[in-house]
């Protein structure tokens, strides 16, 4: 992983990390393939709700173009499979606990909220 924040034309950087079924999932292993590796903060959140089952209503086109979805978040195994049931998610959510492949991609780190510094989700809505 790297301390430098990703530019656009970036190589991702490569992980190693299990998803909520206990699967070891690579980036190395899907060179080739176009990925989306999407971020969110917690499963069974309003937003991140919403932004999962998105992916879900159009993952019969995801698939009809070879393209690999990939939800990342500090949530556990436990709580994947919670989310993954109940809204019926089709694609791996990644358990990054320790925030480490978050924290590569610049999607998690020192922010700060009402007047505070917390450690947390820095993704901006685009």
């Amino acid at each position: 992983m790297t301390d430098k924040p990703l530019e656009v034309g970036d190589r991702a950087p490569d992980f190693s990390i299990p998803d909520g079924d206990g699967n070891l999932v690579t980036l190395d292993a899907l060179r080739g393939k176009t990925v989306v590796l999407y971020f969110y903060p917690r499963d069974n959140t309003p937003g991140c709700t919403k932004e999962a089952c998105g992916f879900r209503d159009r993952y019969a086109d995801f698939q009809a173009n070879d393209i690999v979805i990939l939800g990342v978040s500090t949530d556990d195994a436990k709580k994947h499979a919670k989310f993954t049931q109940k809204y019926d998610l089709p694609f791996p959510l990644l358990c990054d606990i320790e925030a480490e492949l978050s924290t590569a991609y610049g999607v998690y780190g020192l922010k700060k909220f009402m007047g505070k510094e917390l450690w947390g989700s820095t993704a901006q809505r685009l």
